[in-house]
């Protein structure tokens, strides 16, 4: 049995190295456990490219399986929400503790959240090989 996050989508485009599924939420979404983790609850379409496996051909309209690793979805929230926030509250608590004024304290954890969040986007690439998602035919 797979453990992880699995959304049921159909093919809009394929070629020789990707596959673009599109996965539309449903009211499942509301009861699943896993909703906070892949972010799919708030979503009614989505389209999700997938790397093609060679030993696989995919046709438009084709119904499958997009399928996530739970660690990769447990990752990307580390990655997106809690060590922002982390570092917001480390640089106002940090800055309020050196005397800095409530404005320079504001503009700069801000600043440093804006400085996370570009970093986290010179790395995208790094990123995007790390976090794949898995198809399975149905």
């Amino acid at each position: 049995m797979f453990d992880g996050i699995e959304h049921d989508g159909t093919v809009v485009r394929a070629d020789a190295s990707s596959v673009e599924v599109e996965i539309i939420s449903s009211s499942a979404c509301g009861d699943c456990h896993a909703k906070a983790v892949c972010g799919m609850g708030d979503a009614r379409s989505r389209i999700v490219e997938v790397p093609s496996d060679p030993y696989e051909t995919y046709i438009p309209g084709e119904k499958v399986k997009v399928c996530m690793r739970r660690s990769m979805g447990l990752k990307a929230v580390w990655l997106a929400y809690t060590i922002p926030l982390m570092v917001l509250v480390i640089f106002i608590l940090g800055l309020s503790r050196a005397g800095v004024g409530e404005l320079w304290t504001a503009i700069g954890a801000i600043a440093s959240v804006a400085l996370y969040y570009f970093i986290i986007f010179l790395c995208r690439d790094r990123l995007a090989n790390e976090c794949v998602f898995k198809l399975k035919k149905l």
